[in-house]
């Protein structure tokens, strides 16, 4: 049997989870999954309002789900690690049997 995580893992799982579970930012994780893009790229490719493209990036950022970096002035995201990459993989697995 597993051991149950501390409290503080725990706490730590759940924010993840529930960051990753809204509609739009999983649309805007597996948008940016094998490529870095920009904002405006990411709003065509999802079908949201730049606004709303640009919140949720900010909610992922700050959940260590995606990561940025500049080139010139523009912004580009991609996703912040394989741990990212290999948790929407599994997720869909799942939710395809």
């Amino acid at each position: 049997m597993s051991e149950i995580p501390n409290e503080k893992i725990l706490t730590k799982m759940e924010e993840l989870l529930n960051v990753a579970s809204d509609y739009t930012r999983l649309k805007i994780l597996y948008a940016i999954m094998d490529e870095d893009k920009s904002v405006s790229t990411i709003v065509e490719e999802v079908g949201a309002s730049q606004s709303l493209v640009s919140h949720q990036l900010k909610v992922l950022k700050k959940a260590n789900l995606v990561a940025t970096h500049k080139e010139g002035t523009k912004v580009f995201y991609k996703l912040a690690d394989e741990h990212v990459n290999s948790l929407l993989k599994v997720v869909q697995q799942h939710a395809e049997e």
